[in-house]
């Protein structure tokens, strides 16, 4: 962390950045936020720039940039973290009964396979190889010719194609 040393001299600088920039900045937080997270978005980018005080430039046309630019990175990261996460299950779904069990799987799996049948051909090689046959990416990017960013890539889309797919 770098900040200035004298700390009346942190906070004075960490006022004018509030004041001069808060607005904007919540402006900016609440067009690419979608579920009313713009408040800690502004905070977690104020909580940047003042860990890294020295690097926000003086000017107020330069240090809005600086801090338009953290806020952007800072909600690509949020967004991300999300996606990473497992699909939440209500709690209030109705339990299948014992005798719908085969009849459920039978339709689960008739979905997937039409859900797989519907992807291309590229991200379904990726999907198939690494889900199917449990073969590791550097693997499947060799076996396919393509960089290993390429086959996280297609798995993320072919992925996400099967999540639109099938409703989740």
């Amino acid at each position: 962390m770098s900040r200035p040393e004298n700390s009346t001299d942190t906070e004075a600088r960490m006022r004018e950045l509030v004041y001069q920039h808060c607005e904007p900045l919540t402006d900016l937080a609440a067009a690419i936020t979608h579920d009313g997270d713009a408040e800690d978005l502004v905070q977690e980018t104020m909580l940047r720039a003042w860990r890294h005080l020295n690097a926000v430039p003086a000017g107020e046309q330069a240090g809005r940039r600086w801090l338009h630019t953290v806020a952007r990175h800072v909600a690509i990261d949020a967004s991300r973290r999300r996606q990473a996460r497992p699909v939440e299950v209500a709690a209030t779904a109705e339990p299948v009964a014992l005798e719908d069990r085969t009849a459920a799987a039978a339709i689960a799996n008739v979905t997937l396979r039409e859900a797989v049948a519907g992807l291309s051909q590229a991200h379904r090689d990726v999907l198939l190889a690494l889900a199917v046959e449990n073969r590791a990416p550097r693997e499947v990017a060799e076996r396919l010719g393509i960089p290993i960013g390429t086959v996280r890539s297609r798995l993320h889309y072919a992925l996400r194609a099967l999540r639109d797919q099938v409703g989740h």
